[in-house]
């Protein structure tokens, strides 16, 4: 899959599918690389699906004398959408970064996003959020990548998934294994998510928005979701009661599809 140089880096990215242009990002990690598999069942036979490494994971390479910031990274997705040739893209954001990357480039570059769906994302960090997000870099730093996993897993999953397959979210093929061994690019990361604001810039998106609340999400829980919606003009809400920071199981992953897709269609 290609590489391109894009804003003072080189960037790699993925085409999944066929049809109108998507992009799907998600948090600290990627769909690349065989992700793609995670991607809402359905997605890739009606859309074209743009999936990217951030900076610093993956095979795309960073500056890291260049400060990170969320701006940053939607720098990055609005010049490869420019490389692509791409505009009118639905921009599906996930489980934190990608939804707050979306924010931005919704409120820069309205002609790029056609439509934006954001979950498990904030307006800001408050001061509960900026030390949950701090505390995981500072257990990666002091007690090394198995013990971060190891705790972001128990924050991300509700207790009956984590027992049933815990074997498979742990070890070296597990969640967030991109960040192991790139504990600067985690806590880069982090200092782009804690930095994160545009309360007062929300109000300039445009493009019809879908903010999905997780009921059971201990990290970027209906507190921070629902501001967003609030704070969008026209932004369309949905209460997801059961399900916590990812959407796992076979019901949960259905119930999602179920709102993603046909939400999609309409616009």
């Amino acid at each position: 899959m290609p590489i391109a140089h894009i804003n003072g880096h080189d960037m790699y990215y993925e085409l999944h599918g066929s049809g109108d242009p998507a992009i799907c990002m998600g948090g600290w990690g990627t769909f690349c690389h065989g992700g793609d598999r995670h991607l809402a069942r359905g997605l890739t036979d009606r859309y074209t699906v743009l999936l990217i490494d951030y900076r610093g994971i993956g095979e795309s390479t960073d500056d890291l004398s260049v400060p990170p910031s969320m701006n940053l990274h939607a720098q990055d997705v609005i010049g490869l959408l420019d490389h692509l040739g791409w505009s009118h893209v639905h921009f599906i954001g996930l489980v934190g970064m990608g939804a707050c990357i979306s924010q931005e480039v919704a409120i820069q570059r309205p002609d790029l996003v056609r439509s934006m769906i954001n979950m498990g994302a904030w307006t800001y960090c408050d001061d509960f959020l900026r030390d949950q997000l701090e505390l995981f870099a500072m257990v990666h730093r002091d007690s090394g990548f198995e013990a971060f996993q190891r705790f972001v897993t128990v924050m991300s999953f509700k207790p009956e998934y984590y027992n049933a397959h815990k074997d498979r979210l742990l070890g070296p093929n597990g969640g967030w294994k991109e960040l192991n061994g790139r504990l600067e690019a985690h806590e880069r990361f982090v200092r782009a998510c804690i930095e994160h604001d545009v309360r007062d810039r929300l109000g300039q998106v445009k493009c019809p928005t879908l903010v999905i609340h997780a009921g059971q999400d201990l990290v970027t829980s209906p507190r921070t979701t629902l501001p967003i919606e609030e704070l969008i003009p026209g932004a369309e809400g949905v209460m997801m009661e059961d399900v916590a920071h990812v959407v796992a199981g076979k019901e949960e992953k259905i119930a999602f599809c179920e709102i993603l897709l046909p939400w999609l269609a309409k616009h």
